[in-house]
């Protein structure tokens, strides 16, 4: 017997919930070198440290992404 968690689902990014406010490019390149520092030495067979991980590096990847948009837009 399964369970339907699709009632629980929650996604990592909802456009009408999460802010639309980019920080500066430095800023979050800077965050995004401690990220990686920080969850260097993650254990992969710790399953909640690869889940900590790899939502905050989903997050982060965000972020690079909506900054170096900001910075050049494309025509």
């Amino acid at each position: 017997m399964s369970i339907n968690t699709t009632a629980a689902h929650t996604p990592l990014h909802d456009p009408e919930r999460d802010s639309s406010w980019v920080p500066p490019l430095h800023i979050v390149l800077s965050c995004a070198r401690d990220d990686i520092a920080k969850h260097a030495d993650a254990n992969i067979h710790d399953h909640d440290a690869m889940i900590k991980a790899a939502v905050n590096h989903h997050i982060r990847l965000r972020e690079l992404v909506a900054a170096l948009d900001a910075e050049a837009p494309r025509g």
